[in-house]
Protein backbone atom coordinates (compact mmCIF):
# COMPACT_ATOMS: atom_id res chain seq x y z
CA UNK A 1 0.00 0.00 0.00
CA UNK A 2 1.50 3.36 -0.92
CA UNK A 3 0.29 6.42 1.13
CA UNK A 4 0.68 10.23 0.05
CA UNK A 5 -0.64 13.24 1.35
CA UNK A 6 -1.25 16.52 -0.51
CA UNK A 7 -0.20 19.23 1.89
CA UNK A 8 -1.50 22.30 -0.21
CA UNK A 9 -3.80 22.90 -3.16
CA UNK A 10 -0.90 23.78 -4.83
CA UNK A 11 -0.32 20.03 -5.77
CA UNK A 12 -4.21 18.63 -6.77
CA UNK A 13 -3.78 19.69 -9.91
CA UNK A 14 -1.34 17.37 -10.56
CA UNK A 15 -2.24 14.12 -8.40
CA UNK A 16 -2.67 10.75 -10.37
CA UNK A 17 -6.13 9.42 -8.22
CA UNK A 18 -6.51 7.19 -10.79
CA UNK A 19 -6.65 3.67 -9.13
CA UNK A 20 -6.69 5.39 -5.52
CA UNK A 21 -8.73 6.03 -2.47
CA UNK A 22 -8.58 9.94 -1.94
CA UNK A 23 -9.65 11.73 1.45
CA UNK A 24 -10.56 15.08 1.76
CA UNK A 25 -9.77 17.08 4.45
CA UNK A 26 -10.57 20.80 5.68
CA UNK A 27 -11.02 20.32 9.87
CA UNK A 28 -11.92 24.03 10.11
CA UNK A 29 -14.41 23.86 9.33
CA UNK A 30 -15.85 22.22 5.77
CA UNK A 31 -15.34 18.52 6.81
CA UNK A 32 -16.46 18.42 10.17
CA UNK A 33 -20.05 20.31 9.09
CA UNK A 34 -20.37 18.12 5.86
CA UNK A 35 -19.93 14.81 9.05
CA UNK A 36 -22.48 16.46 11.17
CA UNK A 37 -24.82 17.44 8.13
CA UNK A 38 -24.77 13.67 7.39
CA UNK A 39 -25.09 12.79 10.86
CA UNK A 40 -28.14 14.44 10.48
CA UNK A 41 -29.64 13.38 8.00
CA UNK A 42 -29.05 15.53 4.92
CA UNK A 43 -30.02 13.75 1.45
CA UNK A 44 -27.26 14.90 -0.69
CA UNK A 45 -24.09 17.65 -0.15
CA UNK A 46 -22.98 18.80 -3.51
CA UNK A 47 -19.69 20.71 -3.34
CA UNK A 48 -19.09 23.43 -5.92
CA UNK A 49 -16.63 25.80 -6.61
CA UNK A 50 -18.43 29.23 -6.72
CA UNK A 51 -22.06 31.00 -6.21
CA UNK A 52 -22.81 30.67 -9.57
CA UNK A 53 -22.03 27.50 -9.61
CA UNK A 54 -24.03 26.91 -6.20
CA UNK A 55 -27.24 28.31 -8.34
CA UNK A 56 -26.88 26.27 -11.20
CA UNK A 57 -26.36 23.42 -9.13
CA UNK A 58 -29.63 24.39 -7.23
CA UNK A 59 -31.90 24.28 -10.49
CA UNK A 60 -31.23 20.35 -10.99
CA UNK A 61 -33.17 20.10 -7.86
CA UNK A 62 -37.04 20.42 -6.83
CA UNK A 63 -36.61 24.38 -4.96
CA UNK A 64 -38.24 22.72 -1.08
CA UNK A 65 -35.83 20.42 -1.05
CA UNK A 66 -32.31 22.48 -1.29
CA UNK A 67 -30.20 24.49 0.75
CA UNK A 68 -27.62 26.69 -0.21
CA UNK A 69 -24.68 26.00 2.77
CA UNK A 70 -21.48 27.77 2.80
CA UNK A 71 -19.22 31.35 3.47
CA UNK A 72 -16.29 33.22 2.20
CA UNK A 73 -13.72 34.45 4.13
CA UNK A 74 -15.58 32.67 7.42
CA UNK A 75 -19.20 34.22 6.94
CA UNK A 76 -21.90 33.14 5.29
CA UNK A 77 -22.76 33.76 2.16
CA UNK A 78 -25.15 36.88 1.62
CA UNK A 79 -28.39 34.84 0.45
CA UNK A 80 -27.77 31.49 1.41
CA UNK A 81 -29.58 29.23 3.94
CA UNK A 82 -26.62 27.91 5.96
CA UNK A 83 -23.19 29.02 6.91
CA UNK A 84 -20.02 26.94 7.63
CA UNK A 85 -20.70 26.18 11.32
CA UNK A 86 -21.02 22.74 12.26
CA UNK A 87 -23.32 24.35 15.21
CA UNK A 88 -25.96 24.88 12.08
CA UNK A 89 -26.34 21.41 10.60
CA UNK A 90 -29.06 19.50 12.73
CA UNK A 91 -31.60 17.13 12.03
CA UNK A 92 -34.50 20.08 12.01
CA UNK A 93 -32.92 22.25 9.87
CA UNK A 94 -30.99 19.51 6.90
CA UNK A 95 -32.88 16.50 7.39
CA UNK A 96 -33.74 15.18 3.67
CA UNK A 97 -32.37 18.21 1.97
CA UNK A 98 -29.76 18.56 -0.45
CA UNK A 99 -27.22 20.96 0.58
CA UNK A 100 -25.24 23.12 -2.41
CA UNK A 101 -22.39 23.27 -0.59
CA UNK A 102 -19.18 25.80 -1.43
CA UNK A 103 -16.47 27.12 0.90
CA UNK A 104 -13.14 28.92 0.63
CA UNK A 105 -10.86 26.39 0.87
CA UNK A 106 -12.70 22.93 1.62
CA UNK A 107 -14.48 22.20 -1.56
CA UNK A 108 -11.66 22.73 -3.86
CA UNK A 109 -10.13 19.90 -2.39
CA UNK A 110 -13.67 17.90 -2.78
CA UNK A 111 -13.69 18.58 -6.01
CA UNK A 112 -10.41 17.22 -6.68
CA UNK A 113 -10.75 14.57 -4.53
CA UNK A 114 -14.44 12.93 -6.39
CA UNK A 115 -11.71 12.82 -9.38
CA UNK A 116 -10.92 9.20 -7.43
CA UNK A 117 -13.39 6.39 -8.27
CA UNK A 118 -13.77 5.93 -3.99
CA UNK A 119 -13.56 9.25 -2.35
CA UNK A 120 -14.56 9.97 1.22
CA UNK A 121 -14.25 13.46 3.87
CA UNK A 122 -12.64 13.24 7.33
CA UNK A 123 -12.06 15.58 9.89
CA UNK A 124 -10.66 15.13 13.83
CA UNK A 125 -13.98 13.90 14.81
CA UNK A 126 -14.13 10.70 12.15
CA UNK A 127 -10.59 10.45 11.43
CA UNK A 128 -10.53 6.62 12.89
CA UNK A 129 -13.77 5.66 11.22
CA UNK A 130 -12.42 7.35 7.90
CA UNK A 131 -8.61 5.25 8.28
CA UNK A 132 -11.22 2.30 8.35
CA UNK A 133 -13.55 3.42 5.10
CA UNK A 134 -9.79 3.62 3.61
CA UNK A 135 -8.44 -0.06 5.06
CA UNK A 136 -11.63 -1.10 3.04
CA UNK A 137 -11.49 0.24 -0.39
CA UNK A 138 -7.64 -1.98 -0.46
CA UNK A 139 -6.31 0.88 -2.41
CA UNK A 140 -2.98 3.02 -2.61
CA UNK A 141 -4.32 5.97 -0.22
CA UNK A 142 -4.49 10.11 -0.93
CA UNK A 143 -5.25 12.49 1.56
CA UNK A 144 -5.97 16.23 0.30
CA UNK A 145 -5.41 18.67 2.72
CA UNK A 146 -7.59 21.65 1.77
CA UNK A 147 -5.14 24.18 3.55
CA UNK A 148 -5.85 28.12 3.93
CA UNK A 149 -5.71 30.27 1.18
CA UNK A 150 -3.85 27.65 -1.12
CA UNK A 151 -1.32 27.44 1.70
CA UNK A 152 -0.19 25.35 4.40
CA UNK A 153 -2.02 24.57 7.52
CA UNK A 154 -1.39 22.80 11.05
CA UNK A 155 -4.87 21.48 11.65
CA UNK A 156 -5.47 19.79 8.15
CA UNK A 157 -2.21 18.09 8.74
CA UNK A 158 -2.33 16.91 12.08
CA UNK A 159 -5.69 15.40 10.93
CA UNK A 160 -4.16 13.48 8.20
CA UNK A 161 -1.28 12.47 10.22
CA UNK A 162 -3.67 10.96 12.53
CA UNK A 163 -5.60 8.99 9.73
CA UNK A 164 -1.82 7.88 8.02
CA UNK A 165 -1.00 6.66 11.45
CA UNK A 166 -4.40 4.78 12.00
CA UNK A 167 -3.90 3.14 8.38
CA UNK A 168 -0.07 2.52 9.44
CA UNK A 169 -0.67 0.67 13.03
CA UNK A 170 -3.70 -1.93 10.43
CA UNK A 171 -1.56 -2.48 7.60
CA UNK A 172 1.94 -2.76 9.47
CA UNK A 173 4.07 -0.93 6.70
CA UNK A 174 3.71 0.64 3.69
CA UNK A 175 5.27 2.84 0.87
CA UNK A 176 4.78 6.25 2.79
CA UNK A 177 6.05 9.14 1.39
CA UNK A 178 7.99 12.31 2.87
CA UNK A 179 4.59 14.13 3.00
CA UNK A 180 2.78 11.33 4.70
CA UNK A 181 5.71 10.63 7.22
CA UNK A 182 5.93 14.53 8.15
CA UNK A 183 2.27 14.42 8.86
CA UNK A 184 2.72 11.34 10.81
CA UNK A 185 4.62 13.17 12.89
CA UNK A 186 2.57 16.15 13.76
CA UNK A 187 -0.17 13.68 14.06
CA UNK A 188 1.41 11.92 17.06
CA UNK A 189 3.04 15.21 18.98
CA UNK A 190 -0.85 16.40 18.85
CA UNK A 191 -2.88 13.89 19.56
CA UNK A 192 -3.01 14.22 23.41
CA UNK A 193 -2.93 18.00 23.11
CA UNK A 194 -5.60 19.19 20.09
CA UNK A 195 -6.97 21.90 22.53
CA UNK A 196 -3.82 23.43 21.41
CA UNK A 197 -4.52 23.78 17.71
CA UNK A 198 -6.91 26.48 18.68
CA UNK A 199 -4.42 29.17 19.74
CA UNK A 200 -1.14 27.33 17.08
CA UNK A 201 -3.47 27.23 14.07
CA UNK A 202 -3.84 30.39 12.27
CA UNK A 203 -7.32 29.67 11.27
CA UNK A 204 -8.23 28.66 14.97
CA UNK A 205 -7.27 32.00 16.18
CA UNK A 206 -9.20 33.86 13.49
CA UNK A 207 -12.83 32.19 14.48
CA UNK A 208 -11.93 33.01 18.30
CA UNK A 209 -11.61 36.43 16.95
CA UNK A 210 -14.27 36.53 15.14
CA UNK A 211 -16.25 35.10 18.06
CA UNK A 212 -16.68 31.83 16.18
CA UNK A 213 -14.77 29.76 18.92
CA UNK A 214 -17.28 27.85 19.44
CA UNK A 215 -17.23 25.91 16.68
CA UNK A 216 -13.93 24.83 17.67
CA UNK A 217 -14.99 22.98 20.62
CA UNK A 218 -16.82 21.08 17.89
CA UNK A 219 -14.30 20.44 15.24
CA UNK A 220 -11.13 20.05 17.70
CA UNK A 221 -13.06 17.11 19.01
CA UNK A 222 -11.23 13.57 18.65
CA UNK A 223 -13.65 10.76 17.01
CA UNK A 224 -16.92 11.59 18.49
CA UNK A 225 -18.85 10.13 14.97
CA UNK A 226 -18.63 7.20 13.25
CA UNK A 227 -19.75 8.75 10.00
CA UNK A 228 -18.27 8.50 6.31
CA UNK A 229 -19.51 11.28 4.03
CA UNK A 230 -18.67 9.31 0.44
CA UNK A 231 -18.74 10.60 -2.83
CA UNK A 232 -21.39 8.77 -5.34
CA UNK A 233 -22.07 9.87 -8.84
CA UNK A 234 -20.00 13.46 -8.01
CA UNK A 235 -22.25 13.93 -4.72
CA UNK A 236 -21.30 13.40 -1.48
CA UNK A 237 -23.64 11.01 0.56
CA UNK A 238 -24.10 9.95 4.11
CA UNK A 239 -21.62 6.89 4.26
CA UNK A 240 -21.32 3.59 6.64
CA UNK A 241 -20.93 4.46 9.96
CA UNK A 242 -18.29 3.20 11.28
CA UNK A 243 -18.09 2.25 14.89
CA UNK A 244 -14.93 3.54 16.84
CA UNK A 245 -13.09 0.20 17.71
CA UNK A 246 -13.10 1.47 21.48
CA UNK A 247 -16.59 2.03 21.35
CA UNK A 248 -17.08 -2.07 20.11
CA UNK A 249 -14.93 -3.62 22.65
CA UNK A 250 -17.48 -1.74 25.31
CA UNK A 251 -20.52 -3.56 23.58
CA UNK A 252 -18.92 -6.15 23.65
CA UNK A 253 -18.14 -5.91 27.82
Amino acid sequence: MRVHVALTPAEFPGLALEDRAAVAVDVLRATTTLVAACAAGCARIVPVADRAGAEAAAARYPAAEVLLAGERGGRMIEGFDLGNSPLEYVSKRVAGRTLIFTTTNGTEAMLHARRAPVAAVAALVNVAAAARWALDQDRDLTVLCAGERRAFSLEDAVCAGLLVGHVLAEVGSADVTDAALAVLRLGEHYAARLDRLAVECEWGRHLVRHGQGADLDVCLRLDTSPQVPVFEGGVIVPGPRVPHPAAAQERVR
